[in-house]
């Protein structure tokens, strides 16, 4: 148990977090069960890190993070471990990477009955299922998502501001107030081909290539977070890897699942389930037409994040597909998106009809007074007609 505190302390001590996460103000640390998802890299054991340094310090033994990883645990459950942290005078343990303990949902069912002055904060994929695939947690655990950054969290991190969120109903409202404030302070168009290119993911940071640690992590997440959580064989790993790959060059659009499935030798059942798993290890983002969902044919499958996009080689990123990654992602949060009769608008929360396009080409087109244009190519907008970098300021 020492060793682990000496980890605990160092790592805290040791953690560097430039932005705060404002996930931090939204979680309710009250709750004994909490679970932090999120995709590879977004920066999960920063934040529980994070949480540590600002509630307890580095040397409060209250409180340990501890990392499935250690091969200790492969001797060990967790309930063992968490009954003599509780004897120890422990109140807050942080497991980061649960899913890398065997049966780990009935080890913290365990723990929440054994221990009853507990909190259990733990980390894990965005593949898992948590109340889906473990039933055992439902009612007790409260679950979370801890997305990458923000075009607003960008732009407060590189410039040291600490420009608020909006609503996406006060930015539909008071697009034209709202941009002129953000103006004063910085130049957002000036930064956001640098967000779009390398902002959503905090690894930006470090002294590294940023492609070739992207693309290290989107190896990650499908050898790791599909396939060891979703319990996929090894020998379908190159089927996977080659799905994402075509869906990727072959662009936004409806997938031809007849074509996928000869491609990669498998069935359109298959292809569906796959597609399914790549959009829940956010790699990509599937959008259905109003009334459909899974396992329906998707209207449309687009990278999950613009970042993904400037990483497939030799594939030249259009703008307008950016710009409707960029959009989708940014609105994925906190509403529901579907798809359009136009191949670039979208329908948001059954109630508002989106159009992105780009501000010039919007001098060529009738204006049409029942949409709502996400126009790229400026910085601020008028009436129906919204800049699109806005929409980074929703969280």
């Amino acid at each position: 148990m020492e060793a682990f505190y000496r980890t605990h302390t160092y790592l805290v001590e040791h953690t560097i977090s430039p932005l705060r996460r404002s996930l931090i103000d939204e979680i309710d640390w009250s709750d004994r069960l909490i679970g932090i998802k999120g995709t590879r890299g977004v920066g999960k054991t920063t934040f529980l890190l994070q949480y540590a340094k600002e509630y307890f310090g580095s040397h409060d033994p209250r409180c340990l993070y501890v990392n499935m990883n250690n091969f200790y645990f492969q001797g060990r459950g967790i309930a063992d471990f968490a009954g003599e942290f509780v004897r120890r005078g422990g109140k807050v343990l942080l497991i980061d990477q649960v899913f890398k303990q065997p049966y780990w949902s009935q080890e913290l069912k365990k723990c929440y009955d054994l221990y009853p002055n507990l909190h259990i904060v733990f980390t894990g994929s965005s593949v898992m299922r948590l109340k889906q695939e473990n039933p055992e947690l439902n009612g007790i655990c409260k679950s979370y998502n801890l997305r990458g950054f923000s075009f607003r969290e960008f732009l407060n991190l590189l410039q040291q501001l600490n420009l608020p969120a909006y609503s996406l109903e006060d930015i539909i409202d008071h697009h034209e107030e709202i941009a002129h404030e953000i103006t004063k302070a910085v130049n957002p168009t000036t930064l956001f081909k640098d967000y779009l290119h390398h902002g959503y993911y905090p690894f930006f940071l470090e002294h590294r290539n940023y492609e070739e640690n992207l693309l290290k992590t989107m190896n990650m997440m499908i050898e790791v977070d599909i396939l060891l959580i979703k319990q996929i064989e090894l020998k379908y790993l190159t089927k996977i890897k080659k799905l994402f790959y075509l869906l990727a060059v072959n662009g936004p659009k409806s997938p031809n699942i007849s074509q996928l499935a000869k491609d990669i030798e498998t069935s359109r059942a298959t292809v569906m389930n796959y597609i399914k798993y790549l959009s829940e290890a956010r790699l990509i983002n599937i959008i259905y037409p109003t009334g459909e969902e899974f396992p329906k044919k998707p209207a449309k499958v687009i990278m999950h994040n613009p970042n993904l996009m400037y990483s497939f080689y030799p594939i030249k990123a259009d703008t307008q597909d950016v710009m409707e990654a960029f959009f989708i992602n940014s609105l994925w949060k906190d509403h529901v998106l579907n798809q359009s009769g136009h191949d670039s608008t979208y329908i948001v929360d059954d109630r508002w009809k989106f159009r992105v396009t780009d501000a010039k080409s919007m001098n060529r087109m009738r204006h049409n007074t029942d949409l709502i244009y996400a126009r790229y190519g400026c910085e601020e907008g008028s009436g129906n007609k919204i800049p699109i970098w806005l929409f980074g300021f929703l969280y």
